[in-house]
């Protein structure tokens, strides 16, 4: 059994200020219906984001958040741990802390500049550095557009060290009758990635193989 193959107990998410605060809490509320612990990191722009995206409106001190959160998920008690700007003892600030995916969702161009350049000013930007140096999974999905040759230059650095980038830019082949649905797209294209199982869109081809095995019964 490949590494990759092997469900992940513990996921390591970041909610950045990026427009799409959306996509970040859906995927919460997916790990922890996958049964993860979630280890949460949200900068105080997408505090603000939140608060105007969305009708969520999260307390300013983690412990509070993470009781909001912890209810918001439908989480066990200790599911949703949330962890401070700069506390630098929380498990994704070192390399010897728990080996975790780390998703940046909704990642901004701001962090993905951060991370493209090595800072570590904060527990995100440092959380990014460890996955980037242990060579660990770091999934980011940035919402913006258009992109500047920056953005770009940041992406392409950042391919090049093992990242996935996933931009926000949700598909219409699965005929989305919501902004739900579309959330959903890239919330599933993320948990694929991370070897979770979902079922919020079926995977491309699944109805046409299930046709075929039928012909062949």
């Amino acid at each position: 059994m490949t590494e990759s193959s092997v469900q992940p107990r513990t996921i390591n998410l970041a909610i950045t200020g990026a427009s799409g605060a959306q996509y970040g809490l859906r995927l919460l509320q997916c790990l922890v219906a996958a049964g993860c612990t979630v280890n949460v990191m949200i900068s105080r722009a997408a505090q603000v984001v939140i608060a105007t995206e969305t009708e969520l409106k999260l307390p300013g001190s983690p412990q509070a958040m993470q009781e909001t959160l912890t209810e918001f998920s439908g989480a066990s008690p200790g599911q949703v741990l949330v962890f401070g700007r700069e506390d630098w003892f929380a498990p994704p600030a070192s390399g010897s802390g728990e080996k975790a995916p780390l998703v940046v969702c909704p990642c901004s161009t701001g962090t993905l500049s951060a991370l493209a350049t090595g800072a570590s000013n904060n527990l995100i930007e440092r959380a990014g550095d460890v996955a980037l140096k242990e060579r660990r999974q770091l999934i980011l999905v940035p919402r913006e557009a258009p992109y500047s040759e920056i953005h770009l230059e940041n992406m392409l650095r950042l391919t090049r060290m093992g990242a996935v980038i996933m931009p926000a830019s949700p598909g219409f082949y699965h005929s989305p009758q919501s902004v739900s649905d579309l959330v959903d797209f890239i919330v599933a294209r993320i948990l694929d990635h991370l070897g979770l199982p979902q079922d919020l869109m079926p995977r491309w081809g699944e109805e046409r193989a299930k046709a075929k095995r039928g012909d062949q019964g």
